[in-house]
């Protein structure tokens, strides 16, 4: 028998985890994979050792991340997690409505089987007392009759009455199947446990505390989306950064602040060891494949996408790869590429990609796009720097223009201590709405100024008249508040609010308000960042893969703007273009982006006439090649296109190219590409022409 105070001691846990007293989750640290978990907790402490336990928590905590902190003069004896198998977790609403609605569905389709059941039940009897009269007694004609007519007419009404019956079952499993593919699309889990964690404390004395548990779960994450926006051609671009969030935790995030973070938690921290490689003989007919390297992907799994389409290629060549196989990893779902390399896969329970050809590498990638184009191996054992700046100046260059707002004043008023800023002798400013902000570099809105910690305010300068609008321009008319924090390249404010803080390793966002995420899976698209991004122009084709013309968009200086490699939405001239990828992982110092096909451009390359044909001097073969492109402007404005194509280069010593003519291009002859810039006016056409000669043993095959 339990004696009093323990008891009393287990009501007092009880309390402390009871709707008054328990745990709230304050703020999540939201990572590529998985989130970190902040919580508090009020409790009250007796001299002694007690144990809490907080329940109602995630089932997917990793316990070796558990922490607890604001323990004062408390000491810690144990902290332990497990799974409440008989807990069950809260759902939602929506999902416990439709889960009544089935069960409803069940006692309806139930019902109608009891109801054919007495049916047959019927009818059985009817059929087994369907004799007259006996031995003795003969049966009228009459009787006969109305019997017959009895029979019949009973009969009909009750296997009527059956169909009619089974017409509703039909009818309720096909709302019970909607149903059921509703909660599939809630992502309506059937485990119901829940994890606890049990906190075993000790105190000398009275004590209240407040407490904060942090941990890392599973089942959780979030992924960028771009929205890229062009009014015209050599307009800037508009592309707005967004956050894709998504969490299946078994526990809502309601009201918190959420920070994310471009850290992957289940990356493989473990530095690699190199160890010496030694050759010797193999067996010619064993399966001995060479080890080639971990690939280095920034791609996560996006759980939103449904449907994958791409083309496999070769990396020799570039050409499409016809029957390559793309399975969805750990199921039996699967495609082929087409003649083209072309293939489209829907999605289910996976979240790789895997492409596997006879006679190449077999390359594996997250599902991280609608679009993915994959090059694979053979299986043998900066372009521009746009620099955009609004000035270079000195403090000198503004004698006279500085205003004598001190920078007390303004701080003050940034944290809405004071009513406005005033700069004297700038024009039509009445309030700080007019004032233009400028936090290291970036123009910013006020609110977001005013979430800068005064404590890393380096400087701040108040620009006014012809020195503001020289820099900054009409918006700039009510005069420049510029302020530099100390640390700039580790922490910023943007025009959104959002605090973007880089660090050695990741870049973290804190978002400006709190947010309420459902454990559903579902996604919440959260804006973290937007900027008007100056790009130049061009048209490309390479008609020897694709004879389509893309407009692209190359910005330089990208890495400012701390960019995932993610799937990008393209509006051009106010329509929806289509999607595009882009990848930051790339070693240029540009960012080139596809804004997609303009047919206005048409590129037609052929193989010349005159160059149709084969030779044979002694043993060896020679075969001509030569091409023809003709690129039109269909356009009613300028377009500066870059065309491109490419001769072979040979890797075998008996292969051997000659007769090379590359007219007007340019030639890198290393890498055999070819290159054409014009400027083509409305309606024009060009043509150009390259050829080339190969010459191999007439007994041997070349891929042509």
């Amino acid at each position: 028998m339990k004696t009093l105070s323990q008891f009393l001691i287990f009501i007092f846990c009880v309390s402390i985890i009871g709707a008054q007293e328990s745990s709230k989750i304050t703020d999540v640290v939201v990572y590529l994979d998985g989130a970190e978990i902040n919580r508090t907790a009020k409790i009250n402490l007796k001299p002694g050792t007690t144990e809490f336990i907080f329940n109602d928590l995630s089932p997917y905590i990793e316990e070796s991340s558990i922490q607890v902190s604001g323990l004062k003069s408390t000491s810690i004896l144990s902290v332990n997690y497990g799974i409440n198998y008989l807990s069950k977790q809260k759902q939602t609403d929506s999902i416990t409505n439709l889960k009544t609605e089935l069960k409803t569905f069940d006692e309806k389709i139930q019902n109608e089987y009891d109801l054919i059941s007495g049916y047959n039940e019927e009818i059985s009897l009817i059929q087994s007392n369907k004799r007259l009269g006996n031995e003795t007694e003969v049966v009228s004609l009459e009787q006969l009759k109305n019997f017959a007519e009895y029979y019949r007419k009973r009969i009909t009404e009750l296997k009527m009455a059956i169909h009619k019956s089974n017409k509703k079952i039909d009818d309720y499993r096909e709302l019970q199947n909607d149903v059921k593919n509703q909660l599939t699309e809630f992502n309506a889990d059937e485990k119901v446990q829940t994890g606890e964690i049990k906190l075993k404390l000790n105190s000398k004395s009275t004590a209240a505390l407040d407490l904060k548990i942090t941990y890392n779960i599973k089942n959780a994450g979030w992924f960028p989306i771009y929205d890229l926006k062009a009014d015209e051609i050599n307009s800037p671009i508009n592309l707005e950064y967004k956050a894709h969030i998504f969490q299946n935790s078994g526990c809502n995030w309601d009201n918190v602040k959420l920070v994310l973070s471009t850290s992957d938690t289940n990356t493989n921290n473990q530095k690699p060891i190199l160890n010496p490689k030694y050759l010797n003989f193999i067996n010619p007919y064993s399966n001995y494949q060479s080890q080639r390297a971990t690939r280095s992907y920034n791609y996560k799994y996006n759980p939103l996408v449904k449907t994958v389409t791409g083309v496999v290629t070769t990396a020799d060549d570039g050409l499409p790869l016809p029957g390559a196989s793309v399975i969805e990893k750990g199921t039996n779902n699967g495609a082929q590429t087409d003649f083209d390399g072309r293939y489209s896969l829907k999605t289910t329970s996976g979240n790789t990609l895997q492409y596997s050809y006879v006679g190449m590498k077999t390359e594996e990638l997250p599902i991280h796009s609608s679009i993915m184009n994959v090059t694979l191996d053979s299986d043998v054992s900066l372009d521009e720097v746009v620099v955009v700046g609004y000035g270079t100046t000195t403090r000198n260059s503004f004698t006279g223009a500085t205003s004598s707002v001190k920078s007390e004043e303004i701080v003050n008023s940034l944290y809405g201590k004071a009513s406005g800023i005033t700069i004297r002798g700038a024009s039509s400013l009445e309030s700080k709405n007019n004032v233009l902000y400028v936090v290291d570099g970036v123009p910013v809105k006020h609110n977001a100024a005013s979430k800068i910690d005064p404590n890393s305010i380096e400087s701040i300068e108040v620009l006014k008249d012809n020195a503001a609008t020289a820099i900054y321009g009409n918006r700039a008319a009510g005069g420049v508040i510029v302020i530099n924090t100390r640390n700039t390249s580790q922490r910023k404010v943007n025009n959104l609010g959002v605090v973007i803080e880089t660090g050695i390793t990741n870049t973290r966002f804190e978002i400006d308000k709190v947010y309420s995420i459902p454990s559903d899976g579902d996604v919440t698209v959260v804006e973290i960042d937007n900027f008007s991004v100056p790009a130049k122009y061009n048209y490309f084709a390479a008609p020897v893969l694709n004879e389509n013309v893309f407009l692209t968009a190359k910005i330089g200086n990208w890495e400012q703007y701390n960019l995932l490699p993610a799937e990008a939405n393209v509006y051009f001239e106010g329509s929806y273009s289509g999607k595009t990828n882009i990848n930051p992982g790339a070693t240029t110092d540009s960012l080139t982006i596809s804004l997609g096909v303009d047919p206005n451009i048409v590129v037609k390359r052929t193989q010349r006439n005159d160059f149709k044909k084969t030779t044979f001097i002694g043993s060896n073969k020679i075969v001509y090649k030569g091409f023809e492109i003709e690129v039109k402007n269909n356009k009613q404005t300028n377009a500066q296109l870059t065309l491109v194509d490419r001769i072979p280069i040979t890797q075998n010593k008996e292969i051997k190219l000659d007769d090379i003519e590359t007219g007007t291009s340019t030639y890198d002859d290393e890498k055999g590409i070819i290159k054409w810039n014009f400027n083509l006016k409305p309606g024009e056409m060009e043509k150009v022409e390259h050829s080339y000669s190969i010459k191999y043993p007439k007994g041997k095959r070349v891929n042509l």
